[in-house]
């Protein structure tokens, strides 16, 4: 009765108006008269209260006819097999073998340093010499009686090769010229101390003592030299990786100092588990072409330990729990072509997880439909119509 009121008092007011087209607003405006605006004013917004009643009373009735706007709307995907390359995250140190601080192998003066601060050498290169503390005297007089041992030797030996002389006098001039020789070659192994060479290609990054200081066997640093060539990246791994973190697995090396990354392989991976932290140790080459990756410098890696050709990935925010702890999925099945379908629950198995995205392992096949957006208000057995965006 209230409804046939409303519309019966709308269509009285919308007569009046059209009944009244001389008192338009545009005529009130003209006559510039304030009681009589007001009062056209109160009029329309009558007229404007009594459309809005009426469109909520046609707005209330489409719903109870209308079924479809009862319908849950949602958004799916389609799962499809895909490579998955699950990445296990650490952090390392860039260092090399080829990092060396030279000491020297004789005691004495520094008496020069051939290189500075810098410089590249190469294996063998003459770096600096100490002061041989007159040995090179005592080779020369070494050298003086060897050669006369020599002589009295080659002599007793053509005197033996004739059946001249004794067997003995043969056998004393041979020791006599052996050991001289022994002894020169001791010497020599002495002064060649002396004279502190590179023990590898490299370049001199730290000249540490000058020349003129005094040096001692094995104990004063004289430079440092390093090789940026063989570079690589040492770090720890969990022991739970041990069966899938091995030699020649691809890693991803990210430098955030120099805002680089490179592709490269494990090169060595350790066969002992450290007891304290339950680790084990392994080694990654860097390629250092351009010579900016040095030592000690910070790496993220990135080391593929898992890989699974046809895998079934699916974002974590649409995996619900039940009270026993099963993981499930919503799938929409007999779609038709209107995009309402039904809702049905998948109970599903997962794996390992990267990002926002989790691997299916059971429950899922290529090419299921899964809810997306909307998949925490529906429930099993549910109409609802698929929408695109």
């Amino acid at each position: 009765m209230k409804h046939i009121i409303t519309i019966s008092f709308l269509a009285i007011v919308l007569a009046s108006c059209n009944g009244d087209k001389k008192n338009t607003v545009e005529k009130v405006l003209e006559k510039n008269n304030l009681k009589e605006i007001r009062t056209k004013r109160a009029e329309l917004v009558t007229q404007q209260d009594a459309i809005h009643s009426q469109i909520k009373l046609l707005d209330d009735r489409i719903k109870t006819l209308d079924s479809t706007q009862n319908t849950p709307l949602i958004t799916t995907l389609t799962a499809k097999e895909e490579v998955f390359n699950h990445v296990l995250e650490l952090q390392g140190n860039v260092t090399t073998k080829n990092l060396l601080v030279i000491t020297p192998e004789f005691s004495g003066i520094l008496t020069n340093v051939y290189v500075t601060e810098g410089q590249n050498v190469t294996k063998g290169q003459v770096l600096a010499r100490i002061d041989d503390g007159g040995l090179s005297q005592q080779l020369a007089q070494l050298k003086i009686q060897a050669n006369l041992a020599k002589t009295t030797f080659e002599r007793q030996q053509r005197l033996w090769d004739q059946k001249i002389g004794s067997e003995i006098q043969y056998l004393q001039a041979k020791s006599s010229y052996e050991s001289q020789q022994e002894a020169i070659n001791q010497l020599q192994q002495q002064i060649n101390k002396t004279t502190v060479r590179a023990p590898f290609n490299g370049t001199i990054d730290d000249v540490i003592t000058e020349k003129g200081s005094v040096v001692g066997a094995g104990q004063t640093p004289l430079m440092q030299i390093v090789n940026l060539d063989n570079m690589y990246i040492e770090t720890d791994v969990p022991e739970s990786y041990v069966s899938d973190v091995t030699k020649g697995k691809d890693v991803n090396v990210e430098f955030p100092v120099l805002g680089k990354s490179l592709d490269t392989k494990i090169r060595q991976a350790g066969d002992v588990i450290n007891p304290a932290n339950r680790t084990f140790k392994v080694e990654i080459g860097v390629p250092n072409k351009d010579k900016n990756i040095k030592p000690n410098l910070t790496a993220r890696l990135k080391i593929n330990d898992y890989t699974n050709e046809k895998a079934i990935l699916v974002p974590q925010s649409i995996i619900s729990e039940n009270a026993d702890g099963e993981q499930y999925v919503y799938v929409v099945k007999d779609k038709k072509e209107n995009g309402e379908g039904v809702v049905n629950k998948i109970i599903i198995k997962t794996g390992k997880t990267q990002g926002d995205v989790i691997e299916v392992l059971e429950g899922i096949q290529n090419g299921a439909e899964l809810i997306l957006e909307g998949a925490r208000s529906v429930k099993d057995g549910q109409t609802v119509k698929v929408i695109k965006y």
